[in-house]
């Protein structure tokens, strides 16, 4: 009886080891989300839709920051001014502007 016991001590402390592992992996990849007053930004649309559309984006915007306070609530406004608002900074994401570079090749086919 003891010796499953001691089995079972080993078990879970090989369990703890690997779950810290996993979380110290996954905590180095996360990059924090800083926003400044004047950054554009994507706003992501949460609402309840009853027929989605498989392809279309769930991310609006661009829109302008206004205000940042400190415990993650962000004013922001669309790029025309008319409009203000505050939503939580995880609903957010950088806007990248300008576009997608084309680059053409070609292969010759003999």
């Amino acid at each position: 009886m003891n010796a499953l016991e001691e089995f079972r001590l080993v078990a879970y402390e090989d369990v703890r080891i690997f779950k810290e592992k996993t979380k110290r992996w996954h905590d180095r990849l996360i990059k924090p989300k800083e926003f400044h007053e004047g950054d554009k930004v994507l706003l992501y649309k949460s609402r309840l839709i009853l027929f989605p559309k498989k392809f279309k984006s769930r991310w609006t915007g661009p829109y302008v920051v206004k205000h940042v306070s400190p415990y993650g609530a962000i004013e922001i406004q669309n790029m025309d001014g008319t409009e203000s608002f505050k939503v939580n900074g995880h609903r957010l994401k950088p806007y990248l502007a300008g576009g997608v570079a084309q680059q053409s090749s070609s292969i010759k086919i003999n």
